[in-house]
């Protein structure tokens, strides 16, 4: 047991690890080929799913590459091959593509269901380092992963090889995402519930405030009613609109700062004498993130949402948004 290693042994030998896996990475791209090419047809050709499996630490990173295909696109879900043996190989059918992971290209537990899958129909996709292997063999495609090392300083601890069949799934699973035109609105289709999700599907109308909850005064009132009204709303501003409801203005809390270093008298001053008439709007299809990203560039806390024809049908504020966790 080495317990004497210094500081800077332990960051060399980290550095030395980073450096192996990068370079087991880099080395991929020169085996990107028609090989690669063959691959992806084969999944876009895939009438039903990719099933991909894997044991050990190849199962982990097969479970992964499953979980980033089924979420940029491409069907799929990951089988654990000894549990195939014992009854789970009936989730594969003959229109699926099977993409298995060994690194050796011998492991038993892969092996033992190659036969079954090979009488069903379906494709056979292999990832290993031993294009001479079983696996590799008995495979409609084959995508070499191998490594000239392991970071393991035994060499012996996959490290250095599932990095690159890691990034080999991530290869496929991109490429395939620009080849089905798979777009960002797809992407946030299936993550409902991350921040990711919210940023793109969520719109002005499922954040605004409307009705009565918004603020509005029409232009012959008092400065004095219509801070009374941004009081009883608190959105720290309020519309100023006509008999249609068309928006003509706004007045904010900064505004009210101007107006009393000016000497106005808010019972007197009208408020169509001190509103701003080229206010910020946007429409409640916008998305949510596109309103505030106008908000943060114009440095304002509110916006007035306005339908095609100028109308005021909500309002809503930079906190609205921090609830929806946009910030």
């Amino acid at each position: 047991m080495s317990d004497n290693l210094s500081n800077e042994q332990l960051l060399e030998l980290a550095r030395e690890v980073v450096e192996i896996e990068a370079r087991a990475v880099d080395n991929l791209k020169n085996r990107l080929d028609g090989d690669f090419i063959a691959a992806c047809e084969l999944c876009m050709g895939t009438e039903g799913r990719v099933v991909v499996t894997g044991m050990g630490k190849s199962g982990h990173v097969s479970n992964k590459i499953a979980a980033t295909l089924a979420s940029t696109g491409t069907p799929a879900f990951f089988m654990h091959p000894a549990e195939a043996s014992h009854g789970d190989v009936g989730m594969i059918t003959q229109h699926d593509t099977l993409l298995a992971v060994s690194y050796s290209g011998e492991t038993a537990e892969v092996i033992t269901i190659l036969p079954i899958v090979k009488r069903m129909g379906a494709k056979l996709l292999s990832m290993t380092g031993n294009p001479k292997s079983t696996l590799a063999k008995n495979a409609d495609v084959h995508l070499d992963i191998s490594v000239s090392e392991e970071a393991c300083p035994l060499n012996l601890a996959p490290t250095a090889s599932t990095t690159a069949t890691l990034a080999m799934g991530d290869a496929l699973a991109v490429a395939l995402l620009k080849k089905r035109g798979f777009t960002a609105d797809d992407f946030a289709r299936s993550h409902p519930s991350g921040n990711l999700g919210k940023r793109l599907l969520l719109r002005v109308s499922d954040v605004m405030r409307t009705g009565e909850r918004v603020p509005a005064v029409t232009a012959d009132v008092t400065l004095r009613d219509a801070l009374f009204e941004m009081t009883d709303k608190g959105l720290g501003m309020t519309a100023i609109v006509d008999a249609a409801n068309s928006i003509l203005g706004i007045y904010t809390d900064g505004d009210l700062r101007r107006t009393l270093d000016a000497g106005a008298d808010v019972r007197t001053t009208l408020i169509r004498d001190v509103m701003h008439t080229n206010c910020k709007t946007t429409h409640p299809d916008v998305l949510a993130a596109e309103a505030l990203r106008i908000l943060e560039e114009n440095k304002i806390t509110s916006l007035l949402v306005s339908d095609d024809g100028g109308t005021l049908i909500g309002a809503l504020n930079i906190h609205d948004l921090f609830r929806e966790g946009l910030m």
